[in-house]
């Protein structure tokens, strides 16, 4: 009942929360973890319309498989945009760089997708168990990864571009504010620039 979706929008909030420090300390960037977040909207996405389109209800089920999705989601737009960092840190320029990184990383998503989505349809086709119950949880994540795959592989890479120029554009102003804040020593006069 509504116990249990409060619990889960606080594990929600409290497991992006964690991803975001997380991600800022990796990355050392402030603007590309939203892009990882961002993502993240595409995961329940694609599980909410694949439970609509066979007719199952949203269960407890359904919540644990939304869970599953954020972190394998979250995953993937990780490893796209880690890679692309890390080119760029060796010199490589910006639409090389995530041009390889999807080239690169489009392999090992996929791979995790259709293991995952092979592993959950027996259960989604009733073959294995109690069915009813945990046929829910398997449709939404097969449904999820599918949709979020294919998005992920084109809405990261557009993302981290507009985060990689908002950075860009805001870093030397923050950059100018801070340093016309400092405080002169008292006596010193600012040297006319030459």
């Amino acid at each position: 009942g509504q116990e249990l979706r409060d619990i889960f929008v606080f594990a929600v909030i409290a497991g992006v929360l964690m991803v975001f420090a997380v991600l800022v300390l990796l990355y050392r960037r402030f603007l590309s973890p939203f892009v990882n977040l961002g993502s993240l909207v595409l995961a329940p996405l694609g599980g909410v319309l694949a439970l609509v389109l066979c007719g199952l209800p949203i269960s407890m089920p359904v919540y644990i498989g939304l869970l599953m999705l954020f972190g394998i989601v979250a995953k993937n737009s990780i490893l796209l945009v880690d890679f692309a960092i890390e080119e760029m840190r060796l010199g490589a320029d910006r639409t090389v760089a995530i041009l390889e990184a999807a080239h690169k990383r489009a392999q090992p998503i996929v791979m995790t997708t259709v293991a995952m989505i092979a592993g959950m349809l027996p259960i989604a086709l009733g073959l294995a168990g109690d069915s009813s119950w945990r046929a829910p949880m398997a449709v939404c994540v097969i449904g999820g990864l599918a949709l979020s795959t294919l998005l992920t592989l084109v809405i990261v890479p557009a993302g981290f571009t507009l985060a990689d120029d908002l950075e860009k554009w805001i870093g030397p102003k923050i950059g100018r504010l801070l340093v016309n804040n400092e405080p002169h020593e008292l006596g010193a006069r600012p040297q006319p620039a030459e």
